[in-house]
């Protein structure tokens, strides 16, 4: 297979990237990432070599045509986003030109080349939040409500994929999946802020709402996820993906203190964002009745390797903290 991964240098695509070579070392794969702040080549390191990494811009429809094109593209992961709700608050411009007309333009150039699949990963944020004390899950069937600019820019990026298949009949796909954690995550998102903060005996900043719960799946849960809807998904579909397994950004605070054997007293708290959701949880079983995928990984061991890897990998994680555009606080 000859794929072009969009995003391939961020958390989930280089993620997506080691997996899909560890998986099929013999198909042809593309990286396609503008490598923004959040963007990383560090994380292909180990698969440079493998791989044909094109620096561009999904919203330059003349680029992204040409290296579907030289490279014979088959099939199109769309992973490339911004993806920070607080840089959202505040330059949420950028959202929408990236997630919903990048996304966009990306469709018009796979659909000019003749992409036989066109894969997008989306969030379980388009559907807006949940009571705390709700029984109420988010199926594929429930109405998009995004609350906040990332949502928002997400749903439009969505409801773009989609006309593309009813009114021009390219072959696409969409996942929303729950909050993902694991290795090579920029250290702005929760998980390896707390980790990296931690390590540094520095504050982890919580927000105000710390009950405020997500549904966490480890990266390589997910990529398994995608590979089973480009071999087996039907095209047109959406399929949600999500662990079921819940937990607080105060839950999360403790046992990162616990795994990293640092005290309580490093917990603060900072106001909450605007448009702060409460909480997100899918129902996955569309996903795992048609195509048979579960998440295997459990999340306290997931949490713990999660940790140690950021303990490991220093050199990777610390020039990055210097490039998080945005404090936490900065709406106060």
């Amino acid at each position: 297979m000859r794929l072009l991964v969009t995003g391939g240098a961020g958390f989930i695509g280089s993620n997506f990237v080691h997996y899909w070579l560890e998986q099929h070392p013999d198909d042809h794969v593309v990286v396609y990432d503008l490598l923004t702040y959040a963007g990383n080549r560090e994380s292909l390191a180990p698969v440079e070599e493998r791989i044909v990494f094109v620096e561009a811009d999904i919203c330059d429809r003349e680029l992204a045509e040409d290296a579907l094109r030289a490279h014979e593209v088959e099939v199109v992961v769309n992973f490339a986003a911004e993806s920070h709700n607080s840089l959202a608050v505040i330059d949420p411009t950028r959202f929408f030109r990236t997630n919903v007309l990048g996304t966009q333009t990306l469709l018009e150039a796979s659909r000019a080349a003749g992409v036989e699949r066109f894969h997008h990963v989306s969030t379980c944020e388009v559907y807006g939040d949940l009571d705390l004390d709700t029984d109420e899950v988010f199926t594929e069937e429930s109405p998009y409500r995004p609350r906040t600019p990332y949502n928002a820019s997400k749903a439009g990026a969505d409801h773009a994929v989609r006309a593309y298949f009813e009114t021009f009949g390219l072959p696409v796909t969409i996942t929303n999946c729950s909050n993902n954690y694991g290795p090579f995550q920029f250290p702005e998102k929760v998980i390896p802020l707390f980790a990296t903060n931690a390590i540094d005996d520095e504050p982890l900043p919580m927000y105000a709402s710390t009950q405020n719960k997500r549904e966490w799946l480890h990266v390589l849960d997910h990529c398994e996820a995608i590979e089973l809807v480009l071999r087996s998904g039907r095209p047109g579909e959406t399929y949600n993906v999500g662990s079921g397994v819940e937990a607080t950004i105060e839950h999360i605070a403790d046992r990162v203190l616990e795994l990293t054997g640092k005290p309580a007293s490093l917990k603060k708290i900072v106001p909450d964002r605007p448009g702060h959701d409460r909480r997100y949880l899918l129902d996955a079983s569309k996903i795992q009745d048609e195509l048979g995928w579960t998440a295997s990984r459990g999340w306290d061991e997931g949490l713990a390797e999660t940790v140690a890897w950021y303990e490991e990998n220093r050199a990777w994680w610390e020039p990055l903290k210097k490039r998080a555009p945005v404090e936490e606080s900065a709406w106060k």
